[in-house]
């Protein structure tokens, strides 16, 4: 929380308006939440065509018929433990939490971690907005719940239950040394071992993961890889156009079912893994009968223990600006 300045975008402490804002290292989506909670406005903004954060949100309240905010909270694509905030994904992007506060004029103001907004976000959801990846699975309703989305990154997080409240980890677990679950993928990190070193997580589940593993499976079987993007490989792959793009998203979702199960057993997430970003929602078709739930319950003595955990994919369009919102109720 910083001291009210002097000049602002804002900064009238009687107004009724709160700023909510999700950034990440594509898009920057904004809102406004009155005093009954309820988010108006929704409006997203593409990065690059902005110097950053303060600039993104002049623009968006420009646009907005509201004479000033009293308070802002912003989720951000990247770790967030100092006073200096720098984007893994948008590198032209930093700003100080303390003079971002000072150019918006507003007295209370937060900024957290993407997925630390999203797993916020999980409890305030109507069960429309949470689709079941099958079986279903039996949901304990204040146990851990374990909360992951690729998209332009990996975002990983968890909300627990505490005190009539539910809070959220920061967490930047996206970031973990990725491990095989067979000979084949000993074969695909192999090879991406030898081009980065470290082989995180993100680096098979995000959007740019997506183009690393289709050009490991292209070298591991003699091929020349073509120059495609993430969304060309998720359209030939759900089209069937590709063999090789298919083989792809089936081991973009096996693997991602080993890291959701991965993280259930490090909660204790009986409340079940919810799985958001930008990716999987797109792959509703075809992510069940992929290997996502075999291999999230394929952990050895403890797979009894993930067999009735269900999983979600998250639908809701803005669901961390309800979880930046939720941050502001919190204090």
């Amino acid at each position: 929380m910083f001291d009210k300045p002097r000049v602002g975008l804002a900064g009238d402490p009687d107004s009724s308006w709160r700023l909510v804002a999700d950034i990440g290292g594509t898009h920057a989506r904004f809102a406004l939440a009155d005093d009954y909670g309820a988010l108006q406005g929704q409006q997203t903004l593409p990065c690059e065509e902005f110097n950053g954060p303060a600039d993104a949100a002049r623009h968006y309240l420009s646009n907005q018929n509201v004479g000033s905010i009293r308070a802002a909270a912003i989720a951000v694509a990247t770790a967030v433990y100092e006073d200096h905030i720098a984007f893994t994904n948008r590198s032209s992007w930093s700003f100080s939490i303390a003079e971002l506060g000072r150019q918006l004029g507003v007295k209370t103001f937060r900024v957290i971690n993407d997925f630390t907004a999203l797993a916020l976000s999980i409890p305030r959801l109507d069960r429309e907005w949470l689709v079941p990846i099958t079986p279903d699975g039996q949901r304990e309703p204040n146990a851990p719940r374990a909360v992951i989305g690729p998209g332009t990154g990996l975002g990983v997080s968890g909300v627990f239950h505490f005190g009539e409240r539910w809070h959220a980890l920061d967490s930047e677990g996206g970031h973990v040394t990725l491990a095989p679950a067979d000979e084949r993928e000993v074969e695909i990190l192999g090879i991406l071992t030898r081009r980065f070193g470290h082989v995180s997580a993100e680096r098979v589940l995000s959007g740019p993961g997506l183009v690393n593993l289709y050009q490991a499976n292209c070298e591991l079987n003699g091929l020349t890889a073509e120059p495609l993007e993430p969304a060309d490989i998720t359209e030939r792959g759900l089209a069937g156009d590709c063999d090789m793009c298919v083989t792809v998203l089936d081991d973009f979702c096996a693997m991602l079912g080993t890291a959701a199960g991965n993280l259930v057993l490090t909660l204790g997430a009986r409340g079940g893994a919810y799985i958001g970003g930008g990716i999987v929602p797109r792959l509703q078709s075809m992510i069940g009968n992929s290997r996502f739930r075999e291999r999230f319950e394929a952990h050895g003595r403890l797979s009894e223990y993930l067999a009735d955990i269900p999983c979600f994919i998250v639908t809701a369009e803005y669901p961390a600006l309800e979880g930046a919102l939720a941050s502001l109720d919190n204090n």
